[in-house]
């Protein structure tokens, strides 16, 4: 890993499918008399970080919430600006995925983002399909009532009948289908925030929650690392008893750090 960082204690149990909402970019640049911009540039050089060490941590799958469906609110500037900025992290983790056999894939929509960025997403998506080892899901122009609306819209196109519709139909339209690990097993949010926004919020019934004070620019390997430990920590008995946990842990993906 980077900088020396170390190793999770041997026997430390790593979530499989990790989200973080990186808030909190405009209000670090506020803080330090900087533009906006800037904290949106400190935050993009920081996610490849990050990504790569929850791979060295262990974690299948990264879901980083790029751009939600109400930032559009946002001014003209800013979102040109973010959608070059997203052009570039698509770029730049193109490179270490091909590398590493990370598999993008896209949450959301595209067909209200710029045409070029669309098409980077697509050309990302498409060369690396076929990666075994990780996923890097990019949720960029989502939102979770966007996403259970088309879904619900996908299955009346394809008149699926109300007798026949059940979870795992219709999960099969949700965004994250087709993943070994569709359900976040742990959301981390910076900047203070304890809400979820709606993110994935079929996939999250029963995900562990863990926020932070600083904005994602101060986020840090080592802060991730506290949060996988903390959620290590945690009993997740979803519903039943320890033996429901048990049962709902056979079989699953479950790393056992190394010393």
């Amino acid at each position: 890993m980077e900088n020396g960082e170390q190793l999770l204690p041997t026997g430390t149990e790593v979530p499989n499918h990790l989200v973080i909402i990186p808030d909190g970019n405009r209000r670090w640049a506020k803080n330090r008399g900087l533009p906006t911009f800037e904290g949106h540039r400190v935050g993009f050089q920081l996610t490849p970080k990050i990504a790569r060490a929850a791979r060295d941590f262990g974690i299948h799958t990264l879901t980083i919430w790029a751009f939600s469906t109400e930032n559009w609110k946002r001014t003209n500037t800013e979102i040109i600006y973010l959608m070059k900025m997203y052009d570039w992290f698509i770029s730049h983790h193109l490179k270490e995925a091909k590398r590493d056999g990370v598999r993008i894939i896209h949450l959301g929509r595209k067909d209200r983002i710029p045409e070029f960025l669309a098409k980077k997403i697509t050309k990302a998506e498409e060369e690396t399909i076929n990666n075994p080892k990780n996923i890097l899901n990019i949720a960029l122009d989502y939102g979770g009532r966007d996403e259970l609306l088309r879904a619900t819209k996908k299955m009346l196109e394809e008149k699926i009948k109300p007798e026949d519709l059940n979870e795992e139909i219709f999960a099969s339209f949700l965004d994250t289908k087709s993943q070994p690990f569709p359900y976040p097993d742990l959301l981390i949010r910076t900047s203070g925030e304890e809400r979820t926004s709606g993110m994935l919020p079929w996939q999250s019934a029963y995900t562990e929650f863990y926020f932070v004070e600083e904005h994602f620019p101060d986020f840090s390997v080592e802060r991730l690392k506290e949060a996988i430990l903390e959620y290590s920590n945690r009993v997740r008995r979803f519903g039943g008893d320890q033996k429901e946990q048990e049962k709902h842990q056979k079989g699953q993906y479950r790393v056992t750090a190394a010393t």
